[in-house]
């Protein structure tokens, strides 16, 4: 069958989704069109299987997992087509609810249901689960927002639905006949709050809402079908909006409020608590999130909208006079009134990562989802959340909760338990005592999302027999043979079952090289920090470039992470760190950090990359990239030291050469040679200077502050120019400037290709070069960002040595020592303006790691007119583009944005990139050569030294 992937590695990938659940796939289908639809269901019948549906995999209830064939529409399936006079628009499943925002944005319209995953949730899953997302307050719910549906049924006919009708005489006439004999069942059990999402959405089918069969199907969970098509409504945004965030003393007052604050013009009422922001404190770079709340334990955030930014602000300031006279708000002058956009943006972010967020706690502890997404009629909110809190009280559980206030509905993350049987059966005496608590006042299970193999089984404790008999009914209908995502909402799979994190996921843990501190020193509880939110799938950041350039779900971190955990089980992924699956996996990984920082819970691939490459090659023969470029600190500095770098560029000009040798090398043989220092490498330059005495003259004043630059392999040996214009720079600001003697190196290359015990003694040898300084407490200038980054992270690889944690706190960059002058008036300034445009491409590491903030009030003092490319990482990242097999994956990175920006560069404009990776991928791939800061500086020196 076209488009079958039934190899392991894909399979691992797939295991689970956001949620808890685990189960292998036999198969994996990406079709291209409704015909392959069609094609593989009926494939899957042949052969026994069971079929599962899949978009964007970010279902929390385990929706979207099954041990048959899963139909992810994700890849291919992504087509619109805008009615902007009907306000329709008309979808496939695959296409990703922001796409589609940003379809219907060019008509001034968009689609209502917006899931705080809207950046890769894709509209197929979400009208499958029937979400809904923050706005649901002012547009509803997915099921509401549908007109028709197109989907391939368990025979593998096609099938339409819409209001008033379907396609099929013969289910029409059943539907018709499960309507007419239980209308009153149907109306006083469904429909009863607009959250009521558990089961099927059986009241649409009523003679008061048109018999809407469409609607009906929304949020069945492709237990009735695979969708093919979807016509879904498009409303029109509010002209200008407002973000009011109210605090409170705790989230009680905070649900108590949520209710009456549905006035006109209020288009969210988001609710979260303060030990969410706690938990994201603790992130890296994320210290002052949240920094700008007004004060409170609890806050709601209520936007509101208006016809122009007067009106909006009016509809804000009645929304505040409103809580002011609140009982439940004893801060009656805590809330802020936001509008400006970064910031709006800012505290949103917040709010839509909070899946994420809350799955590691403040204290470093892991917590779950499984009891997510409960909903209750809003003015029974409070109530519910005292008597949830005391059940986990009770059971000695804790958890985060965060949602949909406005609308009764809660997400919650709980510590619980997961590895061990006893904890599981814990579980399982929570979430029943939950079900219960949550049908006592009047809820839902779910409140969006569905049921999924989370929350089947605890319909029996929200519906009579009758109501569970007609479900089953419903879905016999369409899916007489239970072939489509068994064990979903009929003959539901036990809540405790096939767990991801339960007992059995460390059979082949091994002692970790790196510290892992914030994991405990345990791989599996690092990789663990997964919990399939799926942003890595997202086209709105630097993470995860691999899957922007390929589509493919095994090259996301959360593929990676799941194969990783496949591997660390044993069960059919076998020989433990041997294994070749997860190698593949990991192979298109580029190392660049960005989910370190973009993940909610800043998973760290590049280290867990490196960490396997460690044990999988560990006595074995590597490739020959591990050597040629793993060593390359020692090859260029034999190069250089001999003073052989002008005769092996002039030899490598020369292409069959070059060719032969690059292939010798096991590198990648499209690829141009790098080329060495000609003359002196820095280090080199730096002693000569000395020698000479062409140095500054030395002054010493108290005052002057003494740095040590970092003479790293690509600035010594290769760009020593680099070098000479920092070492220039600096004294012309009134520094002293040293640089280590003999051989020094953070150990990246041998890092990246998994060679972790001689990075960890070239970072020994560099301690023990730079303890001196590390003593005087000069701090360490670093050139190249991505060995800067690899200093600050000595400690993971030698956390027993004081030394590298001293050298992480002193590591700064060149910027971070330029822009306090920049920014003071009175520090000297001894630059004349560039006066130029530039197109400015960061490191992926210092933008993961670090920060260029510094770097863009440095350019903007120069009178630098900057535009910083967004899309991530150039692609190269170091030895991964010249590795074979990689080239097309790196190009691909590099054409998302760099290049487009580079080749549409006038003459005279700047290209600015720290990097020696990045300024490599932009010599090869354009016609242009990119600038380092300190050359920029540089030239602008008027008296240079």
């Amino acid at each position: 069958m076209p488009d079958l992937r039934t190899d392991a590695t894909t399979r691992a990938a797939y295991v689970s989704d956001a949620s808890i659940y685990r189960r292998v796939p036999a198969g994996v289908v990406e079709p291209r069109d409704a015909a392959a639809v069609r094609e593989a269901v009926r494939w899957a019948r042949q052969e026994g299987m069971a079929v599962t549906s899949r978009g964007g995999g970010t279902s929390v209830a385990g929706n979207s997992i099954g041990t048959g064939l899963v139909i992810d529409t994700s890849r291919h399936l992504t087509a619109i087509d805008v009615d902007a006079e009907n306000r329709t628009a008309t979808v496939q499943p695959g296409v990703v609810c922001d796409s589609l925002r940003e379809a219907a944005r060019a008509h001034g319209l968009t689609y209502g249901p917006d899931p705080s995953t809207h950046s890769r949730c894709t509209i197929g899953g979400m009208v499958g689960n029937n979400a809904c997302g923050s706005h649901s307050v002012a547009w509803g719910t997915s099921a509401q927002n549908l007109h028709a549906v197109r989907m391939v049924l368990a025979d593998g006919s096609e099938f339409e639905a819409h209001r008033g009708g379907c396609s099929d005489p013969r289910i029409e006439a059943d539907l018709r006949a499960l309507v007419t004999e239980n209308e009153d069942l149907i109306r006083r059990e469904l429909g009863r709050f607009p959250r009521q999402v558990s089961g099927y959405g059986l009241h649409y089918l009523l003679p008061e809402h048109g018999f809407d069969v469409a609607k009906a199907l929304a949020g069945s969970e492709g237990t009735c079908g695979v969708f093919t098509e979807l016509t879904v409504a498009l409303v029109e945004p509010p002209a200008a909006t407002v973000l009011v965030v109210l605090g409170y003393d705790d989230v009680f007052a905070a649900a108590t409020d949520a209710a009456r604050l549905r006035l006109p013009g209020v288009t969210t009422i988001e609710g979260m608590g303060a030990d969410l922001i706690a938990a994201l404190r603790t992130r890296p770079g994320r210290e002052d999130a949240g920094s700008t709340l007004p004060s409170g334990q609890a806050w709601l955030y209520c936007e509101v909208g208006g016809t122009d930014d007067a009106d909006a602000r009016r509809a804000a300031e009645e929304l505040v006079a409103t809580a002011r006279t609140s009982a439940a708000r004893d801060r009656g002058d805590a809330f802020r009134l936001v509008t400006d956009p970064a910031e709006t943006r800012a505290l949103w972010g917040i709010r839509e990562a909070a899946a994420g967020i809350a799955t590691r706690r403040a204290d470093g502890g892991e917590a779950w989802p499984g009891w997510e997404d409960s909903a209750v009629p809003a003015e029974h909110l409070a109530d519910y959340l005292r008597d949830l809190y005391a059940l986990m009280d009770r059971m000695g559980l804790s958890g985060i909760p965060f949602g949909h206030f406005g609308e009764g509905c809660i997400h919650v993350r709980i510590d619980f338990d997961l590895g061990s049987e006893q904890g599981v059966a814990s579980y399982r005496e929570f979430i029943e005592n939950a079900a219960d608590i949550v049908a006592g006042h009047g809820g839902s299970v779910a409140g969006e999302h569905g049921d999924g193999r989370a929350r089947s089984e605890l319909l029996s404790r929200m519906y009579s027999p009758e109501m569970l008999a007609l479900f089953a009914r419903f879905k016999g209908i369409f899916d007489p043979d239970d072939a489509l995502n068994p064990g979903v909402l009929v003959e539901p799979e036990p809540i405790d079952e096939g767990i991801r994190p339960g007992p059995g996921l460390r059979t082949h843990v091994t002692i970790p090289v790196h510290a892992l501190g914030r994991d405990g020193g345990d791989f599996a509880s690092a990789v663990n920090r997964c919990v399939g939110v799926g942003a890595c799938r997202s086209d709105a950041g630097a993470m995860c470039p691999s899957y922007q350039a390929t589509r493919d779900e095994v090259h996301t971190t959360r593929g990676r992470a799941r194969v990783l955990a496949e591997m660390l089980r044993g069960e059919f992924l076998t020989d433990g760190w041997r294994n070749d699956d997860a190698l593949e996996a990991l192979d298109l990984c580029l190392s660049c950090k960005a989910c370190a920082t973009e993940c909610p819970v800043n998973v760290d691939m590049a280290t867990y990359k490196a960490e396997f490459l460690h044990h999988h090659y560990a006595r074995r023969v590597r490739p020959l990239s591990h050597y040629s470029m793993g060593w390359l600190p020692v090859a260029a500095a034999a190069v250089t030291s001999l003073r052989l770098g002008g005769a092996v560029n002039r030899l490598m000009r020369i292409r069959p050469i070059e060719r032969a040798v690059m292939a010798a090398a096991g590198v990648e043989t499209r690829r141009r040679m790098i080329a060495f220092a000609e003359h002196l490498p820095f280090q080199g330059w730096f002693r000569e200077r000395a020698r000479r005495g062409d140095g500054p003259q030395v002054d010493d004043s108290p005052a002057r502050e003494t740095l040590v630059v970092w003479p790293d392999t690509f600035t010594n040996h290769l760009t020593p120019q680099v070098g000479v214009a920092a070492v220039e720079v600096l004294e012309a600001l009134g520094h002293e400037v040293v640089i280590p003697t003999g051989p020094v190196c953070c150990g990246l290359t041998w890092h990246s290709t998994g060679q972790l015990e001689v990075t960890k003694a070239a970072l020994c040898r560099t301690l023990d070069a730079l303890e001196p300084h590390l003593d005087a407490g000069h701090r360490i200038v670093g050139l190249e960002p991505s060995c800067t980054v690899m200093l600050t992270e000595a400690p993971e690889l030698l956390p027993d040595d004081p030394r590298a944690e001293r050298l992480a706190e002193l590591v700064t960059t060149l910027a971070e020592v330029v822009a306090p002058h920049a920014n003071d008036p009175e520090s000297p300034w001894p630059f004349d303006e560039v006066d130029a445009a530039a197109v400015a491409q960061v490191h992926c590491h210092q933008k993961a790691k670090g920060t260029y903030d510094p770097d863009t009030a440095v350019l903007q003092r120069l009178g630098v007119d900057l535009d910083v490319v967004g899309g991530g990482c150039c692609g190269l990242a170091g030895n991964f583009g010249f590795e074979p097999g990689h080239y097309e994956v790196s190009q691909a990175c590099a054409e998302r944005e760099l290049f487009p920006k580079v080749e549409c560069c006038g003459e005279s404009d700047l290209v600015l990139a720290d990097g020696f990776s990045c300024r490599t991928q932009i010599a090869q791939g354009t016609d242009r050569t990119a600038t380092h800061l300190a050359e920029v500086l540089r030239r602008a020196l008027r008296v240079r030294s």
